[in-house]
């Protein structure tokens, strides 16, 4: 089932995710949905947050990179195949050079602006299987996952960019709240008049 992506100005984005268990109620369903989602709506990545619950659940498929040109061929390899369930994620480690990269976000519609990350993280989580995994992961996927865990500690891109870009797209940003944009996929407005 496709669900409604939770827009800019909504609190839950704003919530430090919950741990869960493996018997969270209807996980696999959930995860599905997720997935449904995120392909519905042209993303690499989606967090629970971003579909109104705040738990520490993020998946990532960065296979639309496969096409991306400007990749050496080792990576765009490893991103055509990293599709993942990330619970109860914990960066561990955040290394190496910072590097800028153009980033959007599936909350904040029609918006996108460089942002500084680190080249390498290590991070340790469970999969949908509830097993235990540590990923050392750098370029492309080691920056698509900073943004969802970003999600799960209630962190949005926006919240890393200059104050002056901010004011710049302080009106964009108010008018994404309001519903006063048109995205290709279904949203939740927090303050939509009704």
């Amino acid at each position: 089932m496709i669900l409604p992506i939770y827009a800019y100005g909504d609190p839950v984005l704003r919530k430090v995710g919950v741990e869960i268990d493996k018997d969270y109620e209807n996980l696999t369903q959930l995860i599905e949905n997720m997935q449904e989602t995120m392909v519905n709506a042209n993303g690499i990545g989606l967090a629970a947050p971003q579909i109104g619950k705040a738990i520490r659940l993020f998946i990532v498929d960065t296979s639309p990179f496969e096409k991306d040109e400007d990749l050496d061929d080792k990576e765009r390899d490893f991103l055509a195949n990293f599709q993942k369930v990330f619970i109860n994620a914990k960066i561990l480690k955040e290394e190496g050079d910072e590097w800028a990269f153009n980033e959007g976000c599936l909350s904040i519609p029609d918006i996108t602006e460089d942002v500084f990350r680190q080249e390498k993280i290590t991070i340790e989580y469970v999969n949908e299987n509830f097993e235990k995994h540590t990923d050392v992961l750098d370029g492309l996927a080691a920056r698509v996952v900073q943004h969802e865990y970003d999600h799960i500690e209630g962190v949005l891109f926006t919240d890393k960019i200059s104050t002056l870009k901010k004011r710049l797209i302080k009106k964009k940003l108010e008018n994404i709240s309001k519903g006063k944009v048109n995205p290709s996929y279904r949203m939740k407005f927090p303050l939509l008049k009704k």
